[in-house]
């Protein structure tokens, strides 16, 4: 298929498509009459402004034109056209938004929410995939970028060099260096332990050029700025292992007892989250130390894990725990649609793959079920996706009003979301940030600032309200 791109009378046009309409006829057909004759927006928003509302990769406007986006009126294409047609159409989108010499908006310096109105500042600049941030104190904080670094941030500065000497992590497709954690204590004497989850390969040999890898916990410490002491808090056996490179999961918290609180994602193979002899696809909890607290669910179960605290959990990218509740709360990635905010029970099953509310990226199904007796619902999902990411539950004097609200970060969507629940139930959402960057962490500062993560650009946001 020939998918030059020419311009003809300030329209953008592709040549013909076999003996079918090209793929501006295509999009004057289907497309313009919410979009524009020349995509500059109408019933629908412009597509040559730089904003991509529901993700910019190519893959996900791909199937936002193929499965559409019913819930806000845009109509699924996938019995209209055919896939190249599509292909076609989403080459022809973006060379019409080159043409348009389109950029994406700059992040705002300002925010109007229901609450507050927000000044929004870039805290930190110039990292490389930023995972996780934790705050020691409000001058005290670290962060993980994927490919490997942990990056100390002294006072508002970040620090030239990376520590030195922490794990070496697989660095390949989803996995590196993921979340990090200081120590419930500490401040104490003889602790000052820190916490890393990231994607732990065993050596390659001959007939594995490839080496199989798994979401792996250690501790140490930073002194100076060299990671030394390190201790295994977790380690799954190696024979579970696997060379996908997708789907690790993770976050660490403690709970009121000061148990350490993880997530494995199921590494891409989703009947392993089922599997109580697998790591994959679970919450695990452990103490500090990696012992197993006597009252985990599986401890005396033969096969399973003793550290499993529940299973049946596809990709999980937030934890937190309720500031008043002290309830476990996960966000999850789901497939293609069926993200989910779920409230973890100890040795509970939360389905995946056998009940879900997604389907295949290809638009296949996955299953028909969407509820089994024995299997938690979750208590909020999204269909489509929004790549749902890094969760907190905010506390803090700035914006008292949020106060044991869930803000939910998201990769797809690039927003910041403020949910209001009430008990078990949802009750409230609230888009406070879009289009700034893939959010892939958000934390609540010492300052009582929420500090908003951004993969790209490499960001950390600073919100506060507004002052007069």
């Amino acid at each position: 298929m020939n998918t030059r791109i020419i311009v003809a009378s300030g329209l953008l046009c592709i040549p013909p498509y076999g003996e079918s309409q090209t793929a501006g006829e295509l999009y004057q057909e289907h497309c313009s009459s919410c979009h524009g004759i020349r995509f500059q927006g109408g019933n629908a928003q412009s597509l040559v402004d730089g904003v991509w509302q529901f993700g910019d990769v190519d893959g996900y406007i791909f199937r936002n034109i193929k499965f559409g986006i019913t819930h806000l009126g845009m109509p699924a294409y996938g019995e209209t056209l055919a896939d190249d047609q599509i292909h076609a159409l989403v080459a022809f989108l973006k060379e019409a938004e080159k043409e348009a010499g389109a950029a994406k908006p700059p992040i705002p310096d300002s925010l109007q929410t229901i609450d507050y109105e927000i000044r929004v500042e870039k805290w930190i600049e110039g990292l490389e995939v930023p995972w996780s941030l934790a705050f020691l104190d409000e001058d005290t904080a670290l962060v993980t970028e994927r490919p490997g670094r942990l990056r100390v941030i002294e006072g508002g500065r970040l620090s030239a060099k990376p520590v030195d000497g922490t794990p070496k992590v697989v660095a390949e497709g989803q996995g590196g260096l993921l979340a990090v954690a200081f120590d419930p204590d500490y401040r104490e004497e003889g602790n000052q332990w820190v916490y890393l989850a990231y994607s732990h390969g065993t050596d390659p040999g001959p007939n594995n050029p490839r080496p199989p890898a798994m979401t792996r916990i250690v501790r140490g410490r930073i002194d100076g700025n060299s990671w030394t002491n390190e201790q295994v808090v977790f380690e799954a056996p190696h024979d579970t292992y696997r060379t996908t490179r997708h789907h690790y999961g993770t976050r660490i918290v403690f709970d009121a007892k000061k148990n350490l609180y993880f997530a494995v994602g199921e590494r891409g193979f989703g009947i392993d989250a089922q599997d109580l002899s697998k790591p994959n696809g679970k919450i695990h909890r452990v103490r500090r130390d990696g012992t197993i607290p006597k009252d985990n669910p599986f401890r005396h179960i033969r096969e399973a894990m003793p550290s499993i605290y529940c299973y049946g959990n596809r990709n999980p990218q937030g934890l937190a725990f309720h500031p008043a509740t002290g309830e476990l709360w996960e966000a999850e990635h789901g497939p293609m649609g069926g993200d989910e905010i779920n409230l973890i029970r100890p040795g509970r099953n939360y389905g995946w793959p056998v009940i879900t509310y997604g389907r295949n990226y290809n638009g296949s199904t996955i299953t028909d079920i969407v509820r089994k007796e024995g299997m938690e619902q979750p208590v909020w999902y999204w269909n489509p996706s929004t790549a749902v990411c890094g969760i907190a539950f905010y506390h803090g004097n700035l914006f008292p009003k949020w106060n044991n609200k869930l803000l939910v970060g998201a990769l797809k969507y690039e927003d910041l979301r403020v949910l209001d629940i009430e008990g078990d139930r949802v009750m409230h959402e609230e888009v406070v940030l879009k289009n700034a960057g893939r959010i892939r962490d958000v934390a609540c500062g010492p300052d009582g600032a929420v500090y908003v993560v951004l993969n790209d650009p490499g960001t950390i946001l600073r919100l506060a309200p507004k002052t007069n």
